[in-house]
Formats: structure tokens, C-alpha cells, sequence
């Protein structure tokens, strides 16, 4: 269940928006339907208490003779009226008694009746020969029968109606007698209320989707813009706009990027200046080693001094490259990893490539991306005795592969061995030559390049170096 509910902060921000909008469309709908049937059925109701009424109070001050024609000619199909001797007996089912005594108090109120001569009323669903006058009080109006109430018989909108009967007392031994029907509620949803309310739901979905993607957006911008800081350091600064908050995350990043930046900035320097001190130290030792008469300890102390220098050398390479981004452009790296074991396998390194079926097209900076393969191919002939080279697409990822056939690397080392100056207490080789700075190298050069590198053992015995560019990258 949790999967088929979105991730994203946009996704479900705007789910919660539907969901509180359905739910508010649905009781506003219930109370619409519900007040507007109460309504109908009040007027409807006081409409026919007024004329029953008026009536009553007609019969009542015209004189005996005049009141039979009275109340015959005040009867139609659909308001029947008749005086008769005996009050009538209700033979009604289903009695409405709210309705019926919510209707008996306002003739009484209306009639200033008390005790014998209150009226009596009763109410329920019509039948017989008061569903024929429903259906009359319906053709009266011009009102056909509703598709929506089609499943309550040829009433149609009517069948919600009550059956009224009403019995007053005019004098002793006389009663008024009246028989109607009550209108309970028509149709609650007609076209034009579906109309609105899906004009109201659609316009409050957009808006809804304008502001959650507005709110979203500088969240977006934000994660964009940290992935980006981790490839470049003097990546532009972030826009500060949207809301307070937003624009206060904004400037905390912005500040953020310009103190690292202000940092690694201050290590190249620190790098550079200590390389050019030792520089001159060393350059005077060897001066004063080539005055040293045993040769073979001239030859140790030359050995220590290119070793310093290749040390600080190869230091300061990597701080400076670590604040440089590679000027990009599109490169067959199929062509270039097959042009690099060439020429290794020229200079007798066990190096081969296999064959790539097409060329792959990826934007980087050749001469870099070259140094940190470079350092790859070597740790592997060096320590794993040989290097197969492959490259192959996917979907999403180019993919270069490194394998040597060496011992490998215990699983605990393999994450420490990228850190600038580690080495392995244990190498893989007699030769424990370099300075810790081969991997780290390579890594921040692949990571500059927006791939990623990890090293991994094979099953089959030796290491794998794996490269992995995303086809977001590729040109």
C-alpha cells in the first residue's frame, strides 16, 4: 500500500489537498441535499397550511347553506376539500409525526384552536388515489419524470412526497375535511449543481497544484544544488527567492558552499607555498649529495630526496585538483580507454581492452579522466599482475571495468583505501612503492566528472575497479 503512495513532498502535499477536498465536496453535498429537502418540504408545508387556513376561516363565516358549494368548488384533482358529519378515520401507514404535529401546531396558531376543536392531521408516503394526484401536481408544474428518481416509479421526482390529510371542526357535528399532497424534497442533484461543483473541484485542483509545486520548487532547487556542490565548488550560488523560509535555507547554503570553498582555497595555498619551501631545501641537498664521494650512498640520498619531492609533487596536484572543474566535452570513451591499453601494451604492460560494439558518447575532460584511468590501470598491473579493460552501456549508466588478478582487498579495507594517504598495513606486492594518493586521485576526478567508483573483489579471484556515469551526462 505504502508504494502505490507517492514519495515526493509535491506528491504528497497534493494528495492531502485532494483528499480534504473530496472529503469537503462530500459533506457540503450531504448538507446541500439534506437543507435543501428541509427547506422544500417547510414551504411547501406552509403553503398549504395558509390555504387550508384561509379556507377554514371562509367555511367558517359563510353561512351553512353556502358552505358544501364552498369547499366543493375550492376542491381540485390535486387539493381535494369535503365537509362531512364525522371526523375522517386515518387509515394511513407510515405516519410522519413530526411533520403531522409541526403542521397541526400552525393551524392551531393560525386558527386560534383549542382543546375539542384542535384540528387532526396525519402524514406518509401517498398511495392509491393520492399518488394519482401527485402525478397530476406533477404534470400541472411541467415537470417530467427524473432520470435520477427513475427507480421509484412513475412519481418520479414526487416520490419523495407526503400523503396530507387534515380534518378541522367548522360547528358542532361538521367537519372540513382536506386531502393533498406534501412536498418532502425534489431532486438534490441537478445538472446545473454537478456543474458547479466540478467547475468549483477543477479550479481548486489547479490552484491547489500551482502553490504545492511553488512551495516544492525551492525544495528541489536546493537537493539539486547540494548533488551539484559535491561535483563543483564554485558551482553559481542559489537563487534566494520563495518564501521566508526557503530563502533563509537559500542563503545558510549559499553561505555554506562560499566557506568551503573558502577552505579548500586556503589548503591549495597552504600546499603551494609548503611545496615551494621544500622545493628549495631539497634542490640544495641535492646539490650537496652530488659532492658525496661513495657512490652508493650518493645514490640512497638522491633516491630519499626524488622521493620527497614526487611526494610533495603528487600532494599538491591532488589539492589543486580537487578545486578545479574539468572543462567538458563530448569524448568516445570506448575509443579512448582502447587508445590507453594500446599504448601501455606498446610499452610492455599486460594491459587489454575488450572491443566495444559501438561508440559511446560521454562529456568530460579527456586529459583528466585519462590521469585518474591511468591510476586505476597501474595500481591494477602493479599489485593484480595485469589489467582487463571493458566498457558496456545500460539504460542508465556507461559503465568501465578494471579487473586485475591479484589477491584483492580484505572487504573492510575496501572504503579506506580512497582516503588521500592510506596505504594497506599489508600490500598486495613486495613493492610498497607510492604515495597513498593513486585512488583518491582517481576518485575525485570521477566524481568531478559526475560518476562513481568503487572497488569491489571478484569471485573469481582478483579486484575490480568499477566506473559508473550517469546517461543524464552523456552527449
Amino acid at each position: 500500500m505504502r508504494r502505490l503512495l507517492p514519495q515526493s513532498l509535491f506528491g504528497q502535499t497534493l494528495l492531502v489537498l485532494l483528499a480534504g477536498l473530496l472529503a469537503s465536496h462530500l459533506i457540503g453535498t450531504w448538507i446541500y441535499s439534506a437543507d435543501r429537502g428541509q427547506i422544500v418540504r417547510a414551504v411547501g408545508g406552509l403553503a398549504i397550511a395558509q390555504r387550508i387556513t384561509n379556507l377554514t376561516r371562509l367555511v367558517r363565516d359563510a353561512p351553512t347553506e353556502w358552505r358544501v358549494r364552498i369547499a366543493k368548488d375550492s376542491s381540485d384533482e390535486t387539493f381535494q376539500v369535503a365537509l362531512s358529519a364525522e371526523p375522517p378515520r386515518p387509515a394511513l401507514t407510515d405516519n410522519d409525526t413530526p411533520a403531522a404535529e409541526a403542521l397541526k401546531q400552525l393551524l392551531v396558531e393560525q386558527l386560534a384552536l383549542s382543546g375539542a376543536s384542535e384540528p387532526l392531521v396525519s402524514a406518509s408516503r401517498p398511495r392509491g388515489m393520492m399518488v394519482d394526484m401527485a402525478e397530476r401536481m406533477m404534470s400541472q408544474h411541467g415537470m417530467g419524470e427524473s432520470p435520477m428518481m427513475s427507480g421509484f416509479g412513475s412519481l418520479g421526482p414526487f416520490a419523495g412526497f407526503r400523503e396530507l390529510q387534515v380534518a378541522i371542526p367548522v360547528e358542532q357535528g361538521q367537519w372540513l375535511t382536506f386531502k393533498t399532497v406534501l412536498p418532502e424534497s425534489g431532486t438534490a442533484f441537478s445538472l446545473r449543481f454537478l456543474v458547479s461543483m466540478g467547475i468549483m473541484a477543477a479550479i481548486t485542483v489547479l490552484v491547489s497544484i500551482w502553490v504545492v509545486r511553488r512551495v516544492s520548487a525551492p525544495l528541489t532547487a536546493l537537493s539539486k544544488a547540494a548533488l551539484r556542490l559535491g561535483e563543483d565548488l564554485n558551482a553559481p550560488p542559489m537563487p534566494e527567492v520563495g518564501t521566508v523560509e526557503t530563502r533563509q535555507a537559500a542563503r545558510a547554503f549559499n553561505a555554506m558552499q562560499a566557506r568551503l570553498r573558502g577552505m579548500i582555497n586556503d589548503r591549495t595555498r597552504m600546499l603551494a607555498a609548503i611545496s615551494h619551501d621544500f622545493r628549495t631545501p631539497l634542490t640544495l641537498l641535492r646539490l650537496r649529495v652530488e659532492n658525496v664521494e661513495d657512490a652508493a650512498e650518493r645514490e640512497k640520498m638522491l633516491s630519499t630526496i626524488a622521493d620527497l619531492n614526487k611526494m610533495v609533487t603528487t600532494t599538491l596536484e591532488f589539492a589543486s585538483g580537487a578545486t578545479q572543474q574539468p572543462v567538458r566535452r563530448p569524448t568516445d570513451l570506448a575509443a579512448l580507454l582502447e587508445s590507453m591499453a594500446d599504448d601501455l601494451s606498446d610499452a610492455g604492460l599486460p594491459v587489454v581492452c575488450m572491443d566495444a560494439a559501438q561508440p559511446i558518447i560521454y562529456a568530460c575532460d579527456p586529459a583528466t579522466l585519462k590521469r585518474a584511468l591511468t591510476n586505476l590501470i597501474d595500481n591494477a598491473v602493479k599489485y593484480g599482475g595485469r589489467a582487463e579493460l571493458a566498457i558496456h552501456e545500460t539504460p542508465q549508466t556507461i559503465e568501465i571495468t578494471i579487473d586485475d588478478a591479484g589477491p584483492g582487498i580484505p572487504e573492510e579495507e575496501l572504503t579506506h583505501v580512497f582516503e588521500p594517504l592510506y596505504r594497506l598495513e599489508s600490500s598486495r606486492s613486495r613493492e610498497t612503492g607510492g604515495m597513498g594518493l593513486g585512488l583518491a586521485i582517481a576518485l575525485s576526478i570521477i566524481r568531478a566528472h559526475g560518476g562513481q567508483l568503487t572497488l569491489s573483489n571478484r569471485a573469481e579471484g582478483g579486484l575490480r575497479a568499477l566506473i559508473c556515469f550517469p546517461r543524464t551526462e552523456a552527449s
